[in-house]
Protein backbone atom coordinates (compact mmCIF):
# COMPACT_ATOMS: atom_id res chain seq x y z
CA UNK A 1 0.00 0.00 0.00
CA UNK A 2 2.33 2.88 1.12
CA UNK A 3 4.55 1.26 -2.03
CA UNK A 4 1.74 2.07 -4.24
CA UNK A 5 1.01 5.59 -3.07
CA UNK A 6 5.00 6.91 -2.49
CA UNK A 7 6.18 5.10 -5.76
CA UNK A 8 3.52 3.87 -8.44
CA UNK A 9 0.66 6.18 -7.78
CA UNK A 10 3.16 9.58 -8.61
CA UNK A 11 4.42 7.57 -11.51
CA UNK A 12 1.11 7.19 -13.31
CA UNK A 13 -0.08 10.23 -12.10
CA UNK A 14 2.28 11.75 -14.91
CA UNK A 15 0.16 10.39 -17.31
CA UNK A 16 -3.03 11.05 -18.43
CA UNK A 17 -5.86 9.24 -16.33
CA UNK A 18 -7.55 7.21 -19.21
CA UNK A 19 -3.87 6.20 -20.64
CA UNK A 20 -3.06 5.34 -17.17
CA UNK A 21 -6.41 3.08 -17.23
CA UNK A 22 -5.21 1.28 -20.51
CA UNK A 23 -1.83 0.74 -19.09
CA UNK A 24 -3.25 -0.61 -16.30
CA UNK A 25 -5.38 -3.02 -18.07
CA UNK A 26 -2.93 -4.29 -20.64
CA UNK A 27 0.04 -4.43 -17.79
CA UNK A 28 -2.67 -6.99 -15.48
CA UNK A 29 -3.38 -9.03 -18.59
CA UNK A 30 -0.14 -9.59 -19.31
CA UNK A 31 1.38 -10.69 -15.71
CA UNK A 32 -1.85 -12.95 -15.29
CA UNK A 33 -0.44 -15.18 -18.30
CA UNK A 34 2.73 -15.66 -16.67
CA UNK A 35 1.88 -19.43 -14.86
CA UNK A 36 0.61 -19.17 -11.52
CA UNK A 37 0.54 -15.43 -10.78
CA UNK A 38 -2.95 -15.57 -10.52
CA UNK A 39 -3.75 -17.69 -7.48
CA UNK A 40 0.03 -15.84 -5.83
CA UNK A 41 -2.13 -12.63 -6.10
CA UNK A 42 -5.55 -14.11 -5.14
CA UNK A 43 -3.78 -16.10 -2.57
CA UNK A 44 -1.81 -12.38 -1.35
CA UNK A 45 -5.19 -9.84 -2.06
CA UNK A 46 -8.21 -12.08 -0.86
CA UNK A 47 -9.54 -12.69 2.70
CA UNK A 48 -11.30 -16.12 3.07
CA UNK A 49 -13.90 -16.04 5.93
CA UNK A 50 -17.23 -17.34 6.06
CA UNK A 51 -18.54 -13.87 7.90
CA UNK A 52 -17.48 -11.95 4.47
CA UNK A 53 -19.95 -14.31 2.52
CA UNK A 54 -23.32 -12.52 1.50
CA UNK A 55 -26.60 -14.30 0.28
CA UNK A 56 -28.59 -11.63 -2.01
CA UNK A 57 -30.12 -11.43 -5.27
CA UNK A 58 -30.23 -14.95 -5.47
CA UNK A 59 -26.88 -15.16 -6.03
CA UNK A 60 -23.67 -16.03 -3.39
CA UNK A 61 -21.07 -13.71 -3.01
CA UNK A 62 -17.80 -14.13 -1.21
CA UNK A 63 -17.27 -10.80 0.01
CA UNK A 64 -19.52 -7.81 -0.24
CA UNK A 65 -16.57 -5.43 -1.94
CA UNK A 66 -16.85 -5.18 -5.73
CA UNK A 67 -16.31 -3.13 -8.58
CA UNK A 68 -18.38 -0.15 -10.09
CA UNK A 69 -19.09 -0.25 -13.55
CA UNK A 70 -16.91 2.28 -15.39
CA UNK A 71 -13.95 0.23 -14.53
CA UNK A 72 -14.26 -2.46 -16.84
CA UNK A 73 -16.06 -1.17 -19.90
CA UNK A 74 -15.30 -3.63 -22.41
CA UNK A 75 -15.68 -6.62 -20.30
CA UNK A 76 -12.11 -7.64 -20.39
CA UNK A 77 -11.05 -7.72 -16.75
CA UNK A 78 -13.64 -9.58 -14.56
CA UNK A 79 -11.02 -12.55 -14.14
CA UNK A 80 -8.47 -10.19 -13.43
CA UNK A 81 -10.09 -8.60 -11.03
CA UNK A 82 -11.36 -11.44 -9.49
CA UNK A 83 -7.74 -11.96 -8.61
CA UNK A 84 -7.60 -8.73 -6.74
CA UNK A 85 -9.61 -10.17 -3.50
CA UNK A 86 -13.05 -8.28 -5.68
CA UNK A 87 -16.61 -10.28 -4.50
CA UNK A 88 -18.11 -9.28 -7.88
CA UNK A 89 -17.45 -7.04 -11.08
CA UNK A 90 -19.84 -4.82 -12.91
CA UNK A 91 -19.10 -4.50 -16.22
CA UNK A 92 -20.44 -1.40 -18.62
CA UNK A 93 -22.04 0.92 -19.37
CA UNK A 94 -22.74 -1.81 -22.05
CA UNK A 95 -25.08 -0.26 -25.03
CA UNK A 96 -26.42 -2.13 -28.03
CA UNK A 97 -23.96 -1.01 -31.01
CA UNK A 98 -20.32 -0.02 -29.88
CA UNK A 99 -19.73 4.15 -29.42
CA UNK A 100 -16.72 6.02 -29.48
CA UNK A 101 -18.37 7.80 -26.27
CA UNK A 102 -17.14 12.04 -26.08
CA UNK A 103 -14.36 13.52 -27.64
CA UNK A 104 -11.15 13.33 -25.76
CA UNK A 105 -9.61 14.35 -22.91
CA UNK A 106 -12.73 13.28 -20.99
CA UNK A 107 -11.38 12.09 -17.70
CA UNK A 108 -9.39 14.10 -15.31
CA UNK A 109 -8.24 14.08 -12.03
CA UNK A 110 -8.10 16.45 -8.64
CA UNK A 111 -5.58 14.79 -6.48
CA UNK A 112 -6.57 17.56 -4.04
CA UNK A 113 -10.36 16.37 -3.17
CA UNK A 114 -9.41 12.54 -4.07
CA UNK A 115 -11.56 12.77 -6.78
CA UNK A 116 -12.17 12.19 -10.45
CA UNK A 117 -14.25 13.86 -13.39
CA UNK A 118 -15.45 11.77 -16.09
CA UNK A 119 -17.50 12.45 -19.31
CA UNK A 120 -16.56 9.43 -20.87
CA UNK A 121 -19.99 8.95 -23.00
CA UNK A 122 -20.45 5.50 -22.64
CA UNK A 123 -17.56 4.48 -24.84
CA UNK A 124 -17.83 0.61 -24.75
CA UNK A 125 -17.83 -2.16 -27.59
CA UNK A 126 -20.95 -3.03 -28.05
CA UNK A 127 -23.22 -5.86 -26.27
CA UNK A 128 -22.46 -8.67 -29.29
CA UNK A 129 -19.01 -8.12 -28.27
CA UNK A 130 -19.39 -8.17 -24.82
CA UNK A 131 -21.09 -11.20 -24.95
CA UNK A 132 -18.21 -12.33 -26.80
CA UNK A 133 -15.89 -11.76 -23.95
CA UNK A 134 -18.08 -12.97 -20.80
CA UNK A 135 -18.13 -16.28 -22.68
CA UNK A 136 -14.58 -16.65 -22.00
CA UNK A 137 -15.06 -16.40 -17.93
CA UNK A 138 -12.82 -18.22 -16.17
CA UNK A 139 -12.97 -17.52 -13.00
CA UNK A 140 -16.44 -17.92 -10.87
CA UNK A 141 -16.29 -13.89 -10.04
CA UNK A 142 -20.24 -12.32 -9.85
CA UNK A 143 -20.73 -10.25 -12.96
CA UNK A 144 -22.96 -7.75 -13.13
CA UNK A 145 -24.22 -5.84 -16.34
CA UNK A 146 -24.56 -2.60 -16.71
CA UNK A 147 -26.78 -1.15 -19.63
CA UNK A 148 -27.57 1.62 -20.92
CA UNK A 149 -28.93 3.70 -24.87
CA UNK A 150 -26.46 4.29 -27.41
CA UNK A 151 -25.85 8.31 -27.36
CA UNK A 152 -27.79 8.45 -30.80
CA UNK A 153 -30.68 7.09 -29.37
CA UNK A 154 -33.23 9.61 -28.78
CA UNK A 155 -35.20 8.80 -25.28
CA UNK A 156 -38.28 7.93 -26.76
CA UNK A 157 -36.23 4.88 -28.21
CA UNK A 158 -34.56 4.53 -25.64
CA UNK A 159 -36.59 1.22 -24.26
CA UNK A 160 -35.64 -0.06 -27.26
CA UNK A 161 -31.83 -0.21 -26.64
CA UNK A 162 -32.78 -1.45 -23.00
CA UNK A 163 -34.57 -4.39 -24.09
CA UNK A 164 -31.62 -5.54 -26.81
CA UNK A 165 -28.76 -5.22 -23.93
CA UNK A 166 -31.08 -7.22 -21.37
CA UNK A 167 -31.83 -9.24 -24.33
CA UNK A 168 -27.98 -10.22 -26.07
CA UNK A 169 -26.56 -10.03 -22.34
CA UNK A 170 -29.12 -12.62 -20.14
CA UNK A 171 -27.73 -15.60 -20.48
CA UNK A 172 -23.69 -14.21 -19.80
CA UNK A 173 -23.78 -12.35 -16.44
CA UNK A 174 -25.59 -13.04 -13.23
CA UNK A 175 -27.13 -9.43 -12.45
CA UNK A 176 -28.61 -6.62 -14.41
CA UNK A 177 -28.23 -2.55 -13.53
CA UNK A 178 -30.58 -0.54 -15.39
CA UNK A 179 -28.32 3.10 -15.59
CA UNK A 180 -30.54 6.54 -16.46
CA UNK A 181 -28.54 8.02 -14.42
CA UNK A 182 -24.99 8.95 -15.88
CA UNK A 183 -24.85 12.67 -16.39
CA UNK A 184 -22.42 12.09 -19.25
CA UNK A 185 -25.22 11.40 -22.03
CA UNK A 186 -27.20 13.93 -23.71
CA UNK A 187 -30.59 13.83 -22.15
CA UNK A 188 -30.09 10.59 -20.90
CA UNK A 189 -31.34 11.51 -17.32
CA UNK A 190 -34.66 12.62 -18.68
CA UNK A 191 -35.33 9.00 -18.06
CA UNK A 192 -35.63 9.36 -14.24
CA UNK A 193 -38.73 10.50 -14.99
CA UNK A 194 -41.13 8.05 -12.86
CA UNK A 195 -43.45 7.41 -16.14
CA UNK A 196 -40.67 7.10 -18.60
CA UNK A 197 -38.85 4.66 -16.04
CA UNK A 198 -41.04 2.22 -15.30
CA UNK A 199 -42.19 1.74 -18.63
CA UNK A 200 -38.53 0.78 -19.18
CA UNK A 201 -38.03 -1.74 -16.07
CA UNK A 202 -41.95 -2.90 -16.99
CA UNK A 203 -40.81 -4.39 -20.29
CA UNK A 204 -37.65 -5.58 -18.99
CA UNK A 205 -39.25 -7.51 -15.99
CA UNK A 206 -42.57 -8.74 -18.51
CA UNK A 207 -39.24 -10.30 -20.56
CA UNK A 208 -37.45 -11.50 -17.14
CA UNK A 209 -40.28 -13.37 -16.13
CA UNK A 210 -41.34 -15.06 -19.23
CA UNK A 211 -37.70 -16.92 -18.60
CA UNK A 212 -37.31 -20.02 -16.87
CA UNK A 213 -34.93 -18.47 -14.69
CA UNK A 214 -34.86 -14.84 -13.87
CA UNK A 215 -31.77 -12.36 -13.36
CA UNK A 216 -32.23 -10.01 -10.61
CA UNK A 217 -32.84 -6.42 -11.93
CA UNK A 218 -31.29 -2.94 -10.04
CA UNK A 219 -31.66 0.44 -10.34
CA UNK A 220 -28.86 3.08 -10.41
CA UNK A 221 -29.63 6.13 -8.84
CA UNK A 222 -28.68 9.51 -8.93
CA UNK A 223 -27.03 11.31 -5.85
CA UNK A 224 -28.22 14.47 -6.77
CA UNK A 225 -31.87 13.46 -7.03
CA UNK A 226 -34.17 15.25 -4.09
CA UNK A 227 -36.22 13.46 -1.44
CA UNK A 228 -39.29 13.96 -3.29
CA UNK A 229 -37.62 11.97 -6.51
CA UNK A 230 -35.80 9.39 -4.32
CA UNK A 231 -39.64 8.55 -2.89
CA UNK A 232 -40.45 7.84 -6.42
CA UNK A 233 -37.60 5.48 -6.35
CA UNK A 234 -38.79 3.84 -3.42
CA UNK A 235 -42.51 3.66 -5.02
CA UNK A 236 -40.71 2.38 -8.97
CA UNK A 237 -39.10 -0.46 -7.05
CA UNK A 238 -42.80 -1.85 -5.22
CA UNK A 239 -44.26 -1.37 -8.60
CA UNK A 240 -41.73 -3.18 -11.14
CA UNK A 241 -40.59 -5.96 -8.65
CA UNK A 242 -37.43 -4.84 -9.56
CA UNK A 243 -34.98 -6.64 -7.21
CA UNK A 244 -33.09 -3.36 -5.87
CA UNK A 245 -30.65 0.05 -6.27
CA UNK A 246 -27.28 0.65 -6.41
CA UNK A 247 -26.76 4.55 -4.82
CA UNK A 248 -25.20 6.33 -6.01
CA UNK A 249 -23.56 7.54 -9.38
CA UNK A 250 -21.57 10.27 -10.58
CA UNK A 251 -22.67 13.88 -9.72
CA UNK A 252 -22.51 17.03 -11.24
CA UNK A 253 -22.43 19.17 -8.16
CA UNK A 254 -19.19 20.76 -7.52
CA UNK A 255 -19.53 22.27 -4.05
CA UNK A 256 -17.35 22.10 -1.41
CA UNK A 257 -13.83 20.97 -3.69
CA UNK A 258 -10.29 21.97 -2.53
CA UNK A 259 -9.49 22.25 -5.91
CA UNK A 260 -9.53 26.06 -7.22
CA UNK A 261 -13.21 26.94 -8.90
CA UNK A 262 -11.44 28.12 -12.15
CA UNK A 263 -9.26 24.38 -12.73
CA UNK A 264 -12.75 22.39 -11.94
CA UNK A 265 -13.95 25.27 -14.16
CA UNK A 266 -11.92 24.77 -16.80
CA UNK A 267 -12.23 21.48 -17.06
CA UNK A 268 -15.79 21.66 -17.84
CA UNK A 269 -18.80 19.26 -17.24
CA UNK A 270 -18.48 15.42 -16.58
CA UNK A 271 -19.56 13.49 -13.79
CA UNK A 272 -17.81 14.27 -10.15
CA UNK A 273 -16.68 10.65 -8.57
CA UNK A 274 -14.62 10.03 -5.27
CA UNK A 275 -14.52 11.61 -1.93
CA UNK A 276 -16.98 14.64 -2.55
CA UNK A 277 -19.66 12.53 -2.95
CA UNK A 278 -19.14 10.28 -0.02
CA UNK A 279 -21.37 11.82 2.44
CA UNK A 280 -23.96 12.51 -0.05
CA UNK A 281 -23.89 8.82 -1.55
CA UNK A 282 -24.10 7.57 2.53
CA UNK A 283 -27.33 9.99 2.59
CA UNK A 284 -29.30 8.33 -0.21
CA UNK A 285 -28.44 4.76 0.95
CA UNK A 286 -29.69 5.85 4.37
CA UNK A 287 -32.64 7.27 3.19
CA UNK A 288 -33.94 4.96 0.77
CA UNK A 289 -33.43 1.91 3.57
CA UNK A 290 -35.17 4.00 6.28
CA UNK A 291 -38.09 5.43 4.35
CA UNK A 292 -38.50 2.02 2.83
CA UNK A 293 -38.10 0.01 5.35
CA UNK A 294 -35.10 -1.74 4.03
CA UNK A 295 -37.44 -2.76 1.82
CA UNK A 296 -34.95 -3.93 -0.86
CA UNK A 297 -31.44 -4.62 -1.23
CA UNK A 298 -28.61 -1.97 -1.58
CA UNK A 299 -25.36 -1.70 -3.55
CA UNK A 300 -23.74 1.40 -1.91
CA UNK A 301 -20.79 3.01 -4.31
CA UNK A 302 -19.33 6.62 -4.11
CA UNK A 303 -16.37 8.12 -1.95
CA UNK A 304 -15.25 4.54 -0.61
CA UNK A 305 -11.61 4.72 0.16
CA UNK A 306 -11.09 3.06 3.42
CA UNK A 307 -12.70 0.39 5.25
CA UNK A 308 -14.40 3.14 7.50
CA UNK A 309 -15.75 4.33 4.18
CA UNK A 310 -17.18 0.95 3.24
CA UNK A 311 -18.46 0.49 6.82
CA UNK A 312 -20.55 3.62 7.09
CA UNK A 313 -22.46 2.71 3.60
CA UNK A 314 -23.05 -1.02 5.51
CA UNK A 315 -24.17 0.81 8.60
CA UNK A 316 -26.09 3.09 6.91
CA UNK A 317 -28.28 0.07 4.91
CA UNK A 318 -26.27 -1.27 2.13
CA UNK A 319 -26.18 -4.67 1.42
CA UNK A 320 -22.76 -4.63 -0.65
CA UNK A 321 -20.60 -2.07 -1.26
CA UNK A 322 -18.39 -1.00 -5.16
CA UNK A 323 -15.08 1.17 -5.37
CA UNK A 324 -13.87 3.00 -8.24
CA UNK A 325 -12.17 6.35 -7.83
CA UNK A 326 -11.06 4.41 -4.54
CA UNK A 327 -9.25 1.87 -5.99
CA UNK A 328 -7.55 4.32 -8.37
CA UNK A 329 -6.29 6.46 -5.24
CA UNK A 330 -5.74 3.34 -3.30
CA UNK A 331 -4.37 0.77 -5.07
CA UNK A 332 -4.61 -2.79 -5.31
CA UNK A 333 -5.10 -4.09 -1.64
CA UNK A 334 -8.04 -2.03 -1.24
CA UNK A 335 -10.30 -4.87 -1.25
CA UNK A 336 -8.04 -6.51 1.32
CA UNK A 337 -8.15 -3.79 3.30
CA UNK A 338 -11.91 -3.44 3.45
CA UNK A 339 -12.87 -7.41 3.54
CA UNK A 340 -10.49 -7.45 6.29
CA UNK A 341 -12.21 -4.53 8.49
CA UNK A 342 -15.64 -6.36 7.78
CA UNK A 343 -14.72 -9.59 8.70
CA UNK A 344 -13.72 -8.24 12.08
CA UNK A 345 -16.54 -6.44 12.35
Amino acid sequence: MLMYKSLVRPLFFNLSPETIHHLVVSGLQALYKIPGLSSLSKNYTSVNSKSLERELLGLKFPNPVGIAAGFDKQAIMYDQLANLGFGFVEIGTITPRSQPGNPKPRLFRLPKDKALINRMGFNNIGADAAVKNLRKRKSDIIVGGNIGKNTATPNEKAIDDYVECFEKLFHVVDYFVVNVSCPNITDLRELQDQDKLMKILNRLQQINHDKPLQKPVLLKVSPDLNEKQLDEVIDIVSLTKIDGVVAANTTVARSGLVTPAAEVSQIGNGGLSGSPIRERATEVIRYLAEKSGKAFPIIGVGGIFTPEDALAKLMAGADLVQVYTGFVYEGPFIARNINRAIAKM
